[in-house]
């Protein structure tokens, strides 16, 4: 292929990123999410391969009053093409959004004539079709023959691929490297490069009730323990690790002992050993707010996506990367940054990876999200010489 733009039906892609838009795909809309999965399918029925539907993994999480539940999630699209190949890669994409069924952002318009505001245009329903489109390119090659690839679309991206982070790690196994369709870092088509991880917890707070006027030194106040607790973690701040409790949930009426209490908070370390450092430090501080206030805690979750670090085989990726940009015309830039996605999860497996491969847009997450549409092209373009490049034995 010559790479130019013109192989790519950009009135197409465009079609396409509409009608998958139209349908909300927040991650907790499992019906949505089914009809998502269903054109997903017939779409990339057109690779010469096989397309399945993966059931989630299981997920617990823990409701207000401290109790587990079991959360469901939507089916995954994998695709495999030539799985029997010597060189082989992973493309990786996201069909649900952060947007739920009853979200007042539902529905598309243009800002002018190359700039489309809508759920997930940017993030990422367009890099989807961006992927879609680049290995279809890529089949009309005459180095096809010689790359096997799959593609996986999971559902709960969003709320930190749990019911996927298994089939992530499974099917990256072996890889020679991976791209995934995050809409770019920045408008003008910027890569995202190291990543912070991230991780969620949610400490639950068993103390004793009693009555706040006749005899409170009965009762054990969980609420109490769990200030004690957010005031404790703040301390253990540092350039390494940043920590956002985000929500306190418990108590009873005024005249209540609070006999339980659920904490949530959010962590974000720059590297493996601070996020290792931090769930043994969760630990001593529980044991001694268990002490401090004679009470039990239970926690739940942990840090489920590692920082991810770049390096020298995933730094070769980057350069292939912008090689192949050059070749179009294309400048390709790179910066670190703090957010996090299914790239993180890849990385943690040992294989390289470019995470940032969809749409020029911006304002995800945020009903002024937009995407930038003649980059639809544009990033097929680069995606079809990156994976052409691959076929080619760019890399080793």
């Amino acid at each position: 292929m010559d790479g130019t733009q013109g192989k790519f039906d950009s009135a197409a892609m465009l079609a396409q990123v509409q009608a998958w838009s139209a349908l909300n795909t927040g991650t907790a809309n499992l019906a949505g999410l089914a009809n998502q999965a269903a054109m997903l399918a017939e779409a990339f029925a057109a690779l010469p391969g096989t397309v399945e539907l993966v059931d989630p993994a299981p997920v617990t999480a823990i409701a207000a009053d401290g109790s587990a539940y079991d959360k469901p999630h939507g089916q995954h699209l994998v695709v495999r093409v030539r799985p029997q190949a010597n060189r082989r890669i992973l493309l990786t994409g996201h069909m649900d959004t952060v947007f739920p069924a009853d979200h007042p952002f539902q529905r598309q318009t243009w800002l002018d004539g190359e700039t489309l505001n809508g759920p997930g245009v940017a993030d990422m329903k367009g890099g989807i079709a961006v992927m879609l489109h680049a290995l279809l390119a890529f089949e009309q090659t005459a180095s096809a023959s010689a790359l096997g690839y799959e593609v996986l679309i999971n559902s709960d991206e969003e709320t930190g691929s749990l019911a996927s982070a298994g089939l992530i790690a499974e099917l990256a196994a072996g890889k020679l490297a991976a791209l995934t369709y995050e809409p770019a870092a920045l408008p003008d088509g910027t890569l995202a490069h190291e990543r912070g991880g991230t991780g969620n917890y949610s400490i639950t707070f068993i103390g004793k009730s009693a009555h706040a006027g006749r005899n409170p030194h009965e009762g054990r106040n969980a609420i109490v323990a769990a200030a004690d607790l957010i005031l404790r973690l703040k301390a253990l701040e540092s350039a390494a690790i940043t920590i956002n409790p985000a929500k306190l949930e418990g108590g009873a009426a005024n005249n209540v002992v609070p006999d339980h209490a659920v904490l949530r908070f959010n962590v974000r370390p720059k590297s493996t050993q601070a996020a290792e450092t931090f769930d043994s430090d969760l630990n001593a501080l529980l044991r001694s707010i268990e002490t401090a206030h004679d009470i039990a805690t239970h926690r739940h979750g942990g840090v489920t996506r590692p920082p991810k670090t770049v390096d020298a085989r995933a730094q070769a990726l980057f350069d292939l990367v912008r090689e192949c940009g050059a070749e179009l015309g294309q400048t390709i830039r790179w910066q670190s940054t703090g957010g996090v996605c299914d790239g993180n999860n890849i990385a943690a497996t040992g294989v390289p990876v470019v995470d940032t491969m969809g749409v020029r847009g911006g304002a995800i997450h945020s009903p002024d999200e937009y995407l930038i549409v003649p980059s639809l092209a544009e990033r097929a373009a680069l995606s079809a010489r990156v994976i052409e490049r691959l076929a080619q034995g760019a890399l080793h």
